[in-house]
Formats: structure tokens, sequence, C-alpha cells
């Protein structure tokens, strides 16, 4: 079958595609012309088990022989194993089941809404966040070029710069229900915040009687060497959103909340077609089989260590990261030429802002191909 030009039959929501892939394996994605691609970005933190991995197709392939969909008016064994698996990751949390990570989030905001009450519904969030394009995930997001066409916004968001507990704090008044963060910004190019600030956040969240909602659509389930990011500082949220790695490709997200929290929510107030559909939880518990069976926790650490070394000695900008999160931040705002040199020679790298080159690759990359990106990207920046 003959097919036409992607971009000449979709709506033109993305820029024109490069490179058209048709298989992967591990840490590399080969195209329709046969050349193979060392993937350093993993469907932006997605494919952390890598590519086609076989416990997980294996896991897919099975149960959508047995059974694909029932929608949430009735139950399957898959969604109730995983809700299970993640309260077990999260300390007891109850989960929503979604198909994305704005989804979660707009789950997260619903429900903080519904607890708080219509006297308290204001949400703090912070600038530079990225927490979706629907239009609730899309008004808590803290970049107003992304929002400017989309105008007016939803209202109740305020938006304070990230990092600073102090300005938080300032904001903090009897009309707040809940700060929404994200652990390590990562759309706006691997922000890692200042130690001790969730833990400041979450004091000051309890001093308020506030909810602390954290974003870890990015940052959860592995990719910084923690199930949770906020393991880090020992933090427990009061909601958590997760997506992006927890269907190993497939399309899920899970807002998680404390179940106090969680028992705002009544029969009716929320709800989803396909959410939590069997097929995706089946994939979402080989995903974690995979992660805890080899060691991807420990390796993303390990990995991330190897691969901020090496970017660091480039001498080419400074790094900064967490596990196998990382960015590179350029002396000038050629990345998105860094990225274009990179693809030329087969290495998949995004330039998350135009002075900084995000890395988030499959956990279950090697040393050689971490090694391996790094030259490229040398290469690459010494070309342009």
């Amino acid at each position: 079958m003959q097919l036409g030009a992607l971009d000449d039959l979709v709506m033109p929501t993305y820029k024109p595609r490069p490179v058209t892939f048709v298989s992967g394996h591990g840490a590399t994605l080969v195209a329709a012309t046969g050349d193979a691609y060392l993937d350093m970005v993993a469907g932006i933190a997605v494919a952390s088990t890598g590519h086609a991995h076989p416990k997980i197709a294996e896991a897919i392939a099975n149960q959508a022989s047995r059974l694909v969909h029932t929608s949430n008016l009735y139950g399957t064994e898959p969604q109730l194993a995983l809700a299970e698996r993640l309260a077990a990751i999260s300390g007891g949390m109850l989960s929503f089941f979604a198909n994305s990570g704005a989804e979660a989030i707009e789950c997260a905001l619903k429900l903080t809404r519904k607890w708080a009450g219509p006297d308290r519904s204001t949400i703090v969030a912070t600038q530079g966040s990225f927490h979706g394009r629907t239009f609730g995930a899309l008004a808590a997001t803290g970049q107003p070029g992304k929002q400017a066409a989309f105008q007016p916004m939803v209202p109740g968001f305020v938006h304070v710069p990230y990092g600073d507990a102090d300005a938080i704090a300032a904001v903090l008044d009897s009309g707040v229900a809940a700060v929404l963060l994200e652990p390590i910004q990562g759309e706006a190019g691997v922000i890692v915040p200042p130690a001790g600030y969730l833990t400041a956040v979450r004091n000051l969240c309890d001093e308020a009687g506030a909810l602390l909602i954290l974003d870890e659509v990015q940052t959860g389930l592995g990719r910084t060497g923690y199930w949770l990011a906020a393991e880090h500082e020992g933090v427990k949220a009061d909601i958590v959103c997760l997506a992006k790695a927890l269907g190993g490709g497939l399309p899920i997200g899970a807002c998680l909340a404390q179940p106090p929290i969680a028992a705002a929510f009544a029969p009716g107030d929320h709800g989803t077609t396909f959410g939590g559909g069997p097929v995706q939880c089946a994939a979402a518990l080989a995903t974690l089989d995979v992660i805890e069976d080899e060691s991807l926790l420990e390796r993303s650490t390990v990995g991330g260590d190897r691969l901020a070394s090496g970017l660091d000695a480039l001498g080419m900008g400074s790094v900064r990261g967490r596990g196998l999160m990382v960015a590179l931040e350029l002396d000038e705002p050629v990345a998105g030429k860094v990225a274009a040199a990179a693809l030329e020679r087969r290495v998949l790298v995004n330039d998350a802002t135009p002075t900084a080159l995000r890395f988030v690759p499959p956990l279950v990359i090697t040393d050689e191909e971490i090694d391996r990106a790094v030259a490229v990207v040398g290469e690459s920046i010494d070309a342009i």
C-alpha cells in the first residue's frame, strides 16, 4: 500500500517529521530506510524499558487476545492488579486511571477543587512549568507563550518562580487549595531545584492546610533513580500524577491520591471511557516488572552519572540533571541546530529550549551507547 506524506494528512501541530521509524529494540530505532538511530529521547521519557521489550510485547499480546475493553462500568483483573502495585509503590495511595499525563493533571485539579470547596480554589504553580495542553493543565502551566493563543485561561492559578520556597510562602493564604510542582522541571530544560526545596514546600503546605500535588509524569517510575523523584528528599505528596513511562509505550496515566483526599470524589464526579483499560494495565504491570527485574532504578543512577560526566567532559556547556534525566546547557541558542546535526549522525536528542539539550534515553541504555551519544553531541557542536 502506497502511503501519502504524513504531514499532508494530519493537522499542523508538529514540525515536519525528519524521519519515519518502523521498528525498534532497546535504545535503537530503525527508520523506513533501514538506518538505525540511537534514541536519547525515548518518546520524551516514555520508553524507559526500551523499544519492543519482549516481556511487555508478550503481555500486550496476551491481554489483547483475551479482553481489550469493558469501560469503567465494570472491573478487570489487570486494573485491580495495577492499582495494588501503584499503592505499594506510593505508600497506599488510591488510583484514578487516565490516558495521559494531561488527563492525570486534570483529575488532580478537579479532585483538589472538590476536596477544598468553592471558598478555597486557588492553585499555586510555578513559572517555567509544563503540565499539559488541555485547558486546565495549560492554565496550570507556567509558560505564557503556550497560553497566548488560547486566552482566556481557566482562572484560579497563581505562578511563582520555581525553586523559591519563599515565593510560595508569600502567596499561601486561606484561598489556596494546593501547590502544584514538578520535582524537576522537564520541558523547561531539566531544571533541578535547590536541595531542600520540596521539603520546604511540603512543610509550608502542612502549615497552611493546602495540598501538595507533584507532577511526576516525566520524573516518575525510575527516571531519576527512584520510583518517584520526591523520594530523593523523602517527601510524600497528597496527590501524584504519573504517565509517560507507566505503559511501556501505551497511553496510560494515573492520578494517585492519599485516601482521605481521594474520598472527596463521589460517583459521577470524574470519569473516562478508555482509562485503565485491560491492555494498557497489562502493559503497565509488565513495565513495572521489567523495571524491578532488570534493576533499572539503579541503572538510571549509574547511567546518568556516566552521561553527565561525559557531557561535562566535552567542555561545551554546563550539565544538570538527576539519574537519566540530564540537560546540557549551551552557551549560545543553538540547541536546535545541534539536535539536527546529531540527527544527521543518527543520534536522537531533544532541544528542550533554544539553549538546552535534553537527554532522557531508555533506562536500558548501555555504557557504550551513552559514550557514543556523548561523542556525537561533541561532533555536532563542533560541526556548527
